[in-house]
């Protein structure tokens, strides 16, 4: 294919192709071709351009395939374009030509196609270039369509399309042809060429003014005309094209000139009239009504009717969100005007009326709910509740009407419930998705929101009822607020309108409804509302039978009510399950002999009745068992059982009973078996296994009824069918975007949509499909369904027998009947046949003997060939079921040649295509047929199928199977992909567009292809290469299809290829196609966009960013309008649509995208994501002028200021998110805390003002977080103030987030304070509106949460400033304090706790910091502000903090105490409550830890233990309770193994050392008690203290020591692996090169130091000496492990904290105890020893550890243990050679080290450790230093080694015996002298030698004097010293005389006086 790749066609290489070869070379030349124009030189072009042209020409007679043709004709334009356009007119008489031609061959007509589309394509590139050629272009195309067929027909209206679009305006002579051609196209038998014409006439209308004017009626009557027999593709095009002209004929601006005719304008009234005609009449329009039409026994067919609604929403989507919403009365009013009774044949039937008002419902909810923003939609439901109190009074009058007659036949009530209907669920969808932004419009008095509906509840019609139930269900669920209220109002007026049916009915579904709402609201209801409706349940049940009128309406409201409670989950109905269970118990005959005995005595009505309140008990069964699984125990399934028997019983008696007593008994029959059967599939089969034969006769006996006349399939068979499967089929089986009203379509004109009044108990379940109204279908037809499923069951569990007679007699059912009633009786029987075979494969069951084999054979066969599609689908899945259940290889290969013999003999394409997918769907089951045999027979037939072009339903079929072939075969198929392969790609290039079905085929198959190839298409090899070329070449062909889902395939495709290989996926152009498909209508293709997108930003959210916006500044038209990438990137584009979108899953996967670019790309593109965030979050902040005047008002003087900057910039441009929906604003809060956390990752500067305004000084690309500060305060307050609780809930955790991260962040410009600090008011100000009385407790509780937050963080100054946050806490605390009373009924008691909980957490939390400041006298109430401010206000108290707290510490304490109470009493059994401690609720939390438990929590609870421990009595209980350390110790080890948070694992550490500490005060204070009491006893008689008593031991679990030294090895070992011996591999030290851990890392380290080293003070001497060795190797192998030698002679931290810990234990007073002296001498020693042994100059290995640690080491042991452990010869020995060879290293800083730890040993007042080290080291330094002297140093080190070197010599003349004294001043001072420099010299010296010359003098001053004797006999001895010492002494003087020039000062003796006295001895 690279020979493709030039300019011109390679010629000799093509003829050398074979023919599927030829046509794959061309169109890889022309797509490579196509890239090339536009990139080479005008001249290599023009070089080229006739030969090029030439064999473009040629192309045409080559036959070539529909993707070929039209990528030639591209080619062509493109190249005239560019080039020489002067032979174009040969291209276009040539194209002409070929189109006159009489040839009619099948080759030739693709000839001629390919002229037609080269036409078009070169007229739309060309445009007015081409002159007048235009009109006889034109009119040849226009001769040929009247004797072209379908594919003829449709590439001639694209080509006019084309040519209309490049001409415009000056095509007018030829609009009229063109008219009159796409009219008679708009109705072609063909629904491609009707899709064509429709895209024709879309272009036309834009220059073509009659037919938004003139015209305009007969062009909707031919729209209307268009939709009938329409499929979805057609319905979409043509109610585009209506939609449009009608939205034009309005907005258009008609030309005023004169030569044109005055043209009449058309009015809104008229346009809505004309939709409305086409929508109640359909295309027999205004006059041609038929006699049917006129006597109104003809309905509109469902098509147009779903046309039209489509149209609508068209119409108005073009005009706009802000034409609507001027408009929006006159709108709406003529909406629901389509339901009234002015119309009454769009009603005359409840099938059309439910039609009919799901259409207006998808009118209203697609125009209301997806164009405006949630202002206009507030208005919007304003409007709609006048038009609801209007039908409101219409009803009310009728109803006043004393005459019963008129009342109930009035056509008003008729006419008012469906646009009721409408109204109510419209209302109720705009209220739940507004949601907690709507309530101002509650509390609206003047629109009685809830009054209008609540009045609307008492209509006549039950529709109504259900509707208005419904809205308020809505309400509820969008504001949980109001439910409580609601439910109360309701359960009122139910309780006091007992004795009215509408109202018993009415009020009975709302309150039903509303407990469906509970599931949906987290908050709840009050624990106590279960009760009331229980008991107000058992009331109507027991009044029913005393008022006959309302007798069904109580039974029916009574078992709703208690259905509906069972959705309230265990917690609620275990209080009430005895009752129920008796309920239902006493609601069915106790034996067979009262059944019967009912059967005699009742009447038609009273049975009415009783079926009424049996399936309403049945219903309450089924509920609890769906709800409440939990209390589902034996004992209660025991008191389940008994009725079931019996109401199976009543199942077998209802056909007698209803020949009895007539039809009025027909509906409640039907629902008594339809609840029986729903309830029979929930329970387990064994508990009614003495029922299955009774019940198997009944189902089959329903299955073949003989009365049921409708066979809806769609709704029976899709469950059995596979998914995959159903994509063959209707396009109305998949999701689109019109699913709702394209519903009704699949079920055919004679079968219902579903509705809430079939089935008024759905009200309070969850819609299957989403949050919209639950859709019910009729009883007739669910009861089929149930019990099809229940067959499946049922069947299975019956005996072999009894399965066999049933099988046989459903057979002999379908025999015995003919015609359509065959068809239904055999959809039925298959469906239940089925479902068993679906079960029985699912549960590993058995079929049964061989003639069962034989019984399902027959029937799943006959269903194969079943004329309906979708029955032939579910028996090929039935058809793999079988031979999965029955599992044998003969019997799957009989099947399969079967399928063989069929396809291979018969001809028809029913039989063709059930066959084909019969051999699909077994090797899905059956994953390849085992035998390559059966998989090549397969293929064969499959690819034979496949080619056979008369019929695309074959094809498609055929190809569908191929693909889950290659699918399930795997490797297997490995070697058929290259014939396959060539398969796709030749089908690909030939088949004709219009046959989309088999092209989505083919992109399956190759999406399996590219599958089963995988990773191996990365592969550089010939073959592979070509395959993959093969592979991105079927998908350039796909993408180009006009076929939405196709290119969704394709999409799909490419997806994969760059999943396994990425390198060659042109990201660019992938990219480039996914924005294009952005925004496509339709919803596949979108969700296939998504999916690619969400994979490729995975990898390359960078390069992805780059190319969308690349594209989009290089693209004009392509791009949809409504992803405006230009503008705002990709990542706008996508917050756009996620605003818009609908679909969940769409919805998800946007987000996903949306956070996968985030965390890659947020840092580097702060700038970006930080403003959309804000554009989202401000361009609906309409609460501007309230927050502004609020915060202005609260705070004094410019305090509030901030706020009003962060709320009034609204104007200053345009912003490109208009109105974004809530839930994107709450999104784009998170996304915002996202970016915080992904900056917190990244460089310190986002949160270090100062270096971050350096850096961007020194490069202003860079961008800083803290820099954005300002805006994400301000995001967070607008998030924070909203009206929505969700996004009041995300602004706050933003707040938050910013307080946490930004707390500690410095202001330069005001050192000592805080960046925060200026934004104390905008806190305040976001925090005061959460702690109101309305707020939700979950709001509240998360406010306390930010407040607490807030004065922890010390980032106020000011107590005054600090009591405004302090005050909304204080306010909460009252709150609680005042009890149940003042809390919220609205919610769950739960919600109030949770509330409570939240305050007291916040003051704890408040507290502890206060305390912990209070105790480490780190106020952070700054005292240095201006001193007046501090007396007046009082800040300067160093308590301040705390002062605010003690206020209320009694309360608090009160409170805190009876939190833990309570907690104890709720966890704790009742039987052990006596004898379990009450603990402390942190521990308690920290035993059962849970893996959801948040950090957050754990940190709190930890930080609780430490303020516990910090108090001295919880101190002294602990060290007292050994057990109770233990356990908490325990309990910490726990913690530090589960959880990997460094800060949760440090706070766990400070927790143990605090109990440690505990110990040890303990024993101390035992000890000392002891003393005291035996103080003149012996000292031997004392008892031991501490742990280890007398003898040392340590009993794990008994031990407190033990478990600390677990918890610290624990933690030690985590960090350094080489501590613990047995990873080493060795028990001794194995040396290994030091490592510097992470910070983290080393502070843990540190602390489990700090706690190793206070442990001997817990123990006895004994216990001591146990533990010594352990703690002396962990100590000193961290030193060993962390001593890197680091710049500067710096310790690192753990080594610091070694030789810390090291100290700490060799000063411990256990060393010198009498008891265990002995014993720790001795292993001192060996510690010593062992860090000499670390340290060897031999072993290679060591020479990386620092010398410096090892040496301080050393030092440590020397200074701080008894001489006894350091002065044994051969230890002291060691020591001494380790500090000469240190004196030897050159390494300055090594020097300086050693220097001053040889000072402080020098110093040690003991001689016999002092004196050795000074014998043997003395000398060296002396040397060093002489060395010195004569080179002079040169350095900064060297002059400090000088100096320590000083400092040494002059600790030795300190310590030295008198007459030694002399001699070592007698060498010191030439040392110094030589120093010294005079007045000449010192002006000239280097800063070196200065800083040398003061050292030696300033020294000298100080040896002088105290040595004047030795001082005056150097100086009198030798001339030169002393010349040089007065020479240096006058220097100085002159030098500082310079310095300090004279002023009255200088009379007075200074510091240069002092040093004249000091040299005055000489």
């Amino acid at each position: 294919m690279e020979l493709a790749h030039s300019l011109l066609l390679n010629e000799e290489v093509y003829n050398q192709l074979g023919e599927v070869q030829k046509a794959e070379f061309i169109f890889e030349w022309l797509r490579y071709l196509k890239k090339l124009l536009l990139a080479t030189s005008r001249n290599d072009v023009r070089e080229k351009q006739k030969t090029l042209v030439e064999q473009l020409l040629s192309l045409l007679n080559s036959s070539p395939g529909p993707p070929t043709r039209k990528l030639l004709a591209k080619n062509l334009a493109i190249l005239y374009s560019i080039e020489d356009t002067f032979s174009v007119y040969e291209a276009i008489d040539k194209c002409n030509d070929l189109i006159r031609s009489k040839d009619d061959s099948p080759s030739y007509l693709r000839t001629k196609l390919a002229a037609v589309v080269c036409l078009g394509s070169l007229y739309k590139k060309l445009g007015r270039i081409l002159g007048n050629t235009f009109t006889d272009t034109v009119g040849n195309i226009l001769k040929a369509m009247k004797s072209a067929e379908s594919q003829g027909r449709y590439e001639i209206m694209l080509s006019l399309q084309n040519i209309l679009n490049g001409l415009g305006a000056a095509a007018a002579p030829c609009h009229r042809d063109v008219y009159k051609a796409a009219r008679s196209c708009l109705t072609d038998r063909s629904m491609a060429v009707r899709c064509a014409a429709a895209k024709c006439l879309l272009e036309l209308q834009n220059e073509a003014i009659f037919m938004w004017s003139t015209d305009l009626d007969s062009v909707a009557t031919l729209c209307f005309k268009s939709f009938e027999g329409s499929n979805y593709d057609v319905r979409i095009s043509v109610s585009k094209l209506l939609g449009t002209i009608l939205a034009k004929a309005i907005i258009s601006k008609h030309p005023g000139t004169a030569s044109r005719q005055s043209i009449r304008r058309v009015s809104l009234e008229e346009v809505l009239e004309l939709l409305g005609t086409g929508f109640l009449r359909g295309s027999s329009g205004f006059l041609r009504a038929s006699g049917d039409m006129l006597k109104g026994t003809s309905s509109v067919s469902r098509d147009v009717r779903v046309g039209v609604t489509q149209a609508y929403v068209v119409f108005v989507s073009t005009l706009g969100g802000t034409w609507l919403e001027k408009n929006f009365a006159a709108f709406f009013s003529h909406i629901l005007s389509l339901v009234s009774q002015s119309h009454p044949k769009a009603t005359q039937t409840q099938i059309d009326a439910v039609c009919c008002r799901r259409c207006v419902s998808f009118i209203l909810r697609t125009t209301i709910g997806g164009l405006l923003g949630e202002k206009a939609q507030l208005a919007a439901v304003k409007d709609i509740c006048q038009a609801i109190w209007k039908l409101k009074k219409v009803m009310d009058a009728v109803m006043s009407d004393g005459n019963l007659e008129t009342r109930l036949g009035s056509t008003d009530v008729a006419a008012s419930q469906h646009m009721l209907v409408c109204a109510l669920q419209e209302l109720g969808n705009l209220i739940h998705n507004l949601g907690t932004t709507a309530a101002p419009l509650l509390q609206d008095s003047s629109t009685g929101l809830l009054d209008s509906i609540l009045s609307v509840i008492l209509h006549p019609s039950i529709s109504v009822r259900l509707a208005a139930a419904w809205c308020l269900h809505c309400i509820a669920v969008a504001l949980p607020s109001y439910l409580t209220p609601l439910l109360d109002r309701c359960l009122e007026r139910l309780t006091g309108h007992k004795s009215s049916p509408e109202a018993v009915t009415g009020f009975s579904f709302a309150v039903a409804a509303l407990l469906g709402a509970v599931k949906h609201c987290p908050l709840g209801i009050p624990h106590g509302k279960g009760k009331i409706i229980m008991t107000l349940a058992e009331d109507l049940l027991c009044s029913a039978a005393q008022n006959s009128r309302l007798s069904a309406q109580r039974t029916q409201a009574g078992w709703l009510l208690i259905s509906a409670l069972m959705t309230l989950g265990p917690a609620v109905v275990s209080h009430h399950l005895a009752r129920v269970l008796l309920l239902w118990k006493c609601v069915f005959p106790a034996s067979p002999k009262d059944l019967e005995t009912e059967k005699s005595r009742g009447d038609s009505f009273t049975w009415q009745v009783t079926l009424e309140g049996r399936a309403g008990a049945l219903c309450a069964i089924k509920s609890f068992v769906s709800h409440c699984g939990d209390l589902l125990t034996e004992e209660v399934f025991q008191r389940l059982l008994p009725p079931l028997p019996c109401a199976v019983d009543l199942l077998t008696q209802l056909s007698s009973i209803l020949k009895m007593y007539g039809s009025p008994l027909k509906t409640p029959s039907v629902v008594y078996r339809q609840r029986l059967y729903e309830l029979l599939i929930l329970l387990p089969p064994e508990t009614y296994e003495g029922n299955l034969c009774a019940i198997l006769k009944e189902l089959a006996a329903d299955l073949t009824a003989p009365d049921i006349q409708v066979a809806a399939s769609t709704f029976l068979l899709p469950p059995l069918c596979h998914q995959d499967d159903l994509l063959i089929l209707s396009r109305l089986l998949q999701e689109t975007d019109h699913r709702f009203i394209e519903e009704q379509l699949l079920l055919g004109n004679g079968v219902a949509c579903g509705s809430l009044e079939y089935d008024p108990y759905s009200i309070y379940e969850k819609d299957v499909e989403g949050d919209s109204v639950p859709k019910p279908l009729p009883p007739a037809l669910s009861v089929i369904s149930s019990a099809s499923k229940l067959f499946g069951v049922v069947c299975a569990h019956v005996g072999e027998t009894q399965r066999l007679l049933i099988l046989e007699q459903l057979l002999d059912s379908i025999k015995h009947t003919k015609g359509a009633r065959q068809q239904v009786v055999q959809l039925h029987v298959v469906s239940s046949v089925s479902s068993f075979l679906k079960y029985v494969a699912g549960s590993k069951g058995c079929l049964g003997p061989e003639e069962m084999k034989r019984f399902a054979l027959t029937l799943v066969t006959g269903a194969l060939e079943s004329p309906n599609p979708l029955l032939r689908c579910a028996a090929a899945e039935s058809w793999a079921r079988l031979a999965q259940v029955v599992d044998d290889g003969a019997f799957t290969a009989g099947l399969a040649q079967v399928s063989f013999d069929k396809l291979k003999s018969a001809r028809d394409v029913v039989t063709r295509t059930g066959h084909s997918l019969a051999l699909g769907s077994l090797h899905r089951y059956l994953g390849g047929i085992s035998s390559s045999q059966h998989l090549n027979s397969c293929i064969g037939i499959l690819y034979t199928l496949a080619q056979d072009s008369t019929s695309p339903d074959v094809q498609t079929w055929a190809l569908h199977s191929l693909s889950l072939i290659i699918d399930s075969a795997g490797p297997l198929y490995y070697v058929h992909v290259e014939p396959t392969l060539s398969l796709i790609i030749m089908l690909l290039l030939n088949v004709p567009p219009t046959h989309a079905e088999v092209h989505q085929s083919l992109g399956r198959c190759l999406n399996a292809l590219i599958t089963t190839l995988g990773p191996e298409l990365q592969g550089n090899g010939t073959s592979i290469s070509t395959l993959r070329t093969s592979c991105l070449l079927g998908c350039a062909v796909m993408q180009d299809n006009p076929d939405c889902l196709v290119q969704a395939q394709a999409i799909s495709c490419l997806q994969q290829l760059h999943m396994f290989a990425p390198r060659h996926v042109n990201l660019s152009s992938l990219v480039s196609c996914l924005c294009v498909n952005l925004c496509s209508p339709y919803l596949l293709l979108r969700r296939a966009v998504l999916a690619c997108l969400r994979q490729l930003v995975q990898r390359e959210a960078a390069e992805v960013s780059e190319h969308a916006v690349m594209l989009a500044k290089d693209s004009r038209e392509e791009l949809t309008p409504d992803a405006n990438i230009r503008e705002v990137g990709l990542e706008g584009a996508l917050l756009i649509l996620l605003d818009k979108e609908t679909d969940e899953r769409l919805c998800h996967d946007i987000k996903e995208t949306l956070n996968y670019m985030l965390t890659s790309m947020a840092v580097e593109k702060l700038s970006l994501w930080l403003k959309l965030c804000k554009d989202v979050l401000a361009a609906s902040a309409d609460f501007t002028a309230v927050t502004c005047v609020d915060t202005m008002q609260e705070e004094e003087g410019d305090k509030g200021d901030d706020v009003s900057v962060l709320t009034t910039r609204r104007d200053e441009k345009s912003h490109p998110f208009t109105n974004p929906r809530w839930a994107t604003r709450v999104f784009a809060a998170e996304c915002v805390c996202r970016i915080i956390n992904q900056c917190e990752n990244a460089n310190s500067a986002h949160f270090d003002i100062a270096l971050a305004q350096e850096m961007k000084k020194r490069d202003s690309r860079n961008d800083f977080l803290v820099l954005h500060l300002a805006d994400l305060i301000r995001m967070a307050f607008m998030a924070a103030t909203d009206h929505s609780d969700q996004l009041r809930l995300s602004g706050l955790e933003m707040l938050l987030v910013v307080i946490r991260r930004f707390a500690a962040v410095p202001e330069p410009e005001f050192p000592g304070h805080v960046i925060l600090e200026q934004y104390q008011a905008n806190v305040g100000a976001a925090l005061r509106p959460a702690f109101t009385s309305e707020t939700p407790p979950d709001v509240t509780a998360k406010a306390c949460q930010v407040c607490s937050a807030w004065i922890a963080s010390g980032v106020v100054s000011d107590l005054n400033d600090l009591r405004r946050v302090h005050q909304l806490l204080v306010s909460s605390l009252t709150k609680i304090q005042a009890g149940k009373e003042a809390l919220s009924h609205l919610y769950n008691e739960s919600a109030s706790t949770m509330e409570i909980l939240a305050v007291l957490k916040a003051w704890a939390e408040v507290y502890i910091i206060a305390g912990q400041r209070h105790k480490n006298h780190r106020q952070p109430l700054k005292t240095t502000t201006c001193l007046e401010d501090s007396i007046r206000n009082g800040s300067c108290s160093s308590d301040g903090l705390l002062d605010l707290v003690y206020a209320d510490l009694g309360t608090l304490s009160r409170l805190w105490l009876a939190a833990l109470q309570d907690f104890a009493l709720l966890t704790l059994p009742s039987e052990f409550a006596s004898q379990l401690p009450a603990e402390g609720i942190s521990v308690e939390f920290l035993c059962s830890l849970r893996s959801d438990a948040t950090m957050e929590s754990i940190t709190a609870c930890l930080h609780a233990l430490q303020a516990l421990l910090d108090v001295p009595w919880p101190r002294s209980k602990i060290g007292s309770d050994q057990d109770l350390g233990i356990e908490l110790l325990n309990v910490l080890h726990r913690v530090i193994l589960t959880r990997e948070s460094p800060s949760i694992q440090l706070a766990s550490l400070e927790v143990v050392r605090q109990i440690i500490c505990a110990a040890e005060e303990h024993v101390k204070e035992k000890r000392r008690s002891a003393e005291v009491d035996d103080g003149a006893a012996e000292k031997e008689t004392l008892p031991e203290f501490g742990e280890g008593k007398d003898t040392g031991g340590l009993v794990p679990g008994k031990s407190l020591v033990f478990a600390t030294l677990e918890l610290c090895v624990c933690i030690l070992v985590r960090q350094l692996p080489e501590l613990n011996p047995k990873l080493t591999g060795s028990p001794g030290v194995k040396a290994r090169k030091p490592q510097m851990l992470s910070e983290d890392g080393s502070r843990l380290v540190s602390a489990a130091l700090v706690i190793l080293s206070e442990l001997p003070a817990v123990c006895s001497p004994e216990g001591s000496i146990s533990i010594l060795p352990t703690i002396l190797y962990l100590t000193i192998g961290v030193l060993r492990e962390t001593a890197v030698k680091l710049p500067g002679g710096q310790l690192s931290s753990t080594v610091a904290a070694s030789l810390q810990a090291l100290k700490g234990i060799l000063s411990s007073p256990m060393a010198r105890a009498e008891k265990s002296r002995t014993a720790w001498t001795d292993l001192l020693r060996s510690a010593l020893t062992t860090i000499l042994d670390c340290w060897d100059p031999v072993d290679e290995t060591h020479q990386e550890l620092d010398e410096v640690s090892l040496l301080t080491a050393i030092t440590v042991f020397i200074l701080s243990t008894s001489p006894e452990v350091t002065t044994i010869p051969c230890l002291q020995k060691r020591c001494i050679d380790k500090f000469k060879a240190t004196l030897e290293i050159k390494d300055p800083v090594v020097q300086i080290k050693t220097y001053q730890l040889l000072h402080s040993i020098f110093q040690y007042p003991n001689p016999a450790v002092s004196y050795p080290y000074i014998y043997s080291l003395a000398s060296c330094i002396m040397e060093e230093l002489q060395e010195i002297d004569k080179r002079k140093p040169e350095n900064t080190a060297e002059l400090q080694i000088f100096q320590e070197g000083i400092k040494v010599l002059e600790t030795l003349v300190t310590v030295a015996e008198e007459h030694h004294r002399s001699q070592l001043v007698a060498c010191l001072l030439p040392i110094l002298i030589s120093f010294l420099l005079d007045e000449n010299s010192l002006g000239s010296a280097t800063s070196i030698m200065r800083n040398l010359h003061d050292f030696a003098l300033q020294n000298l001053m100080q040896i002088g004097p105290q040595y004047s004797s030795v001082f005056k006999s150097l100086v009198a001895s030798s001339p030169a010293l002393k010349a040089r010492l007065e020479a240096a002494i006058k220097g100085n003087q002159e030098s500082v005389k310079v310095k300090i020039p004279t002023s009255k000062y200088t009379k007075s003796p200074g510091k240069n006086s002092s040093i004249q006295l000091k040299t005055s001895f000489l």
